[in-house]
């Protein structure tokens, strides 16, 4: 597996979030202004890509953000999340970031918890699906 981060929004990237959040999950306002100030990152496999993931600062917050974390649906469940999830953080770090938050769908928050990410204030609906802020301090974990 090869990752590449691109100072723009790829069409690879493109590729998979249309896929996994346009096709397979129904959102209808998956791209937006926010991917114009964003490092994008796109996992492959044999030259194809299979994973992407979105990067940004979040000036209110004063903290990085993670979003977009899309795997194509035959690719689950081999570890390629957790793979796209720590590249985002050693980026996030290596670009002098000490916390992150990210937008989960609830459904998959144990996946989040399981990686040290801890839910933040009441669920809310994106595009009737339920969602929850969650944080991690970067400097509490291990790598």
């Amino acid at each position: 597996m090869t990752i590449r981060e691109f100072n723009y929004l790829p069409e690879d990237a493109k590729i998979v979030r249309n896929e996994v959040f346009v096709k397979e999950q129904g959102f209808i306002n998956e791209f937006d202004e926010t991917d114009n100030n964003s490092v994008h990152i796109v996992l492959y496999n044999k030259d194809k890509p299979i994973s992407t993931c979105r990067i940004y600062f979040h000036i209110g917050k004063q903290m990085f953000v993670i979003g977009r974390i899309a795997v194509l649906k035959e690719h689950r469940g081999n570890n390629v999340g957790a793979v796209m999830l720590r590249f985002a953080e050693e980026s996030i770090r290596n670009n002098g970031g000490s916390s992150v938050i990210l937008s989960a769908q609830v459904r998959i928050a144990k996946f989040y918890e399981k990686h040290g990410y801890t839910k933040q204030g009441e669920v809310y609906l994106d595009e009737d699906c339920p969602h929850v802020w969650m944080i991690k301090n970067l400097e509490d974990d291990v790598v």
